[in-house]
């Protein structure tokens, strides 16, 4: 009588198959996935290497910046020298707080500002042709003045900033100011000094730097929010082209200032 094959025995068979084929797949998908994930990645050209990288655009060293706050406080001693060296020429130690020329800037409280962008400012007003370069700044000027700047401090106003300098001038060339020299005299005609200082108001401009522009009106001034600007070359050449002896001579009209004729 024949034996029959027992089912336990066919069942293993088959058992012992089932992971074979799930390694298989297992590989199989490993496979795939890094054959797609190689497809994906951009292939790396030949010339690449060769081709140059895009340049980085040097950036420019920031000006020299005249910080009122250092000057203030005597932090920086070589600005400090600096600052005494160029404001000797023209005597003004008390009345002057800083000298910057155009490619300078300056810096007051947390401001800072371009000299240059200030006084294209001013040429605008007074109807210069500001001319830029393709940077969009304006290069400046053989020779061009240096500016005087005064900040503007509690309780200032605009005629007391002028006649401070004005004495910190005569003081410089030994004469001595009085202290009423710009009042008018008792029949209430100004003075010699009185004229000048109200011409000098021609000759300076208030910046406001929180707004960011000239200011129009001479008689708001607030605290270390506003500068008065000299044109330092103008003022002192008016300055030094009157004798202090002929003073009370002068005349002037509201626009112009002059000495009359000796008769």
């Amino acid at each position: 009588m024949a034996q029959e094959t027992s089912p336990s025995v066919k069942f293993s068979n088959r058992g012992r198959y089932v992971p074979l084929v799930g390694l298989c797949v297992f590989f199989i998908g490993v496979g795939v996935w890094f054959a797609l994930r190689e497809a994906k990645a951009p292939e790396k050209s030949p010339q690449s290497a060769l081709t140059p990288a895009p340049q980085r655009k040097i950036a420019v060293p920031p000006e020299k910046v005249i910080d009122y706050n250092k000057l203030q406080e005597r932090t920086d001693e070589g600005l400090t020298a600096m600052m005494e060296a160029r404001k000797a020429p023209y005597g003004v130690e008390k009345s002057i707080d800083m000298i910057v020329r155009s490619d300078e800037s300056i810096k007051v409280g947390e401001e800072t500002l371009r000299m240059k962008k200030i006084l294209d400012q001013i040429r605008l007003r007074s109807g210069e042709i500001v001319e830029d370069d393709l940077a969009g700044a304006s290069e400046p000027e053989a020779g061009e003045d240096v500016f005087g700047i005064h900040v503007v401090q509690p309780h200032e106003n605009i005629w007391d900033i002028h006649f401070n300098l004005l004495k910190d001038y005569y003081d410089h060339k030994g004469i001595q100011l009085s202290p009423l020299a710009d009042e008018p005299d008792r029949q209430g005609y100004s003075s010699g000094v009185g004229k000048v200082l109200k011409f000098s108001e021609n000759l300076v401009h208030i910046y406001n730097l929180r707004e960011r522009r000239i200011e129009t009106d001479l008689d708001q001034i607030y605290p270390l929010s506003k500068i008065v600007i000299y044109n330092m070359d103008r003022v002192f050449a008016l300055l030094d082209a009157i004798d202090y002896e002929d003073v009370n001579r002068i005349e002037f009209d509201g626009e112009t200032i002059w000495l009359p004729a000796v008769q």
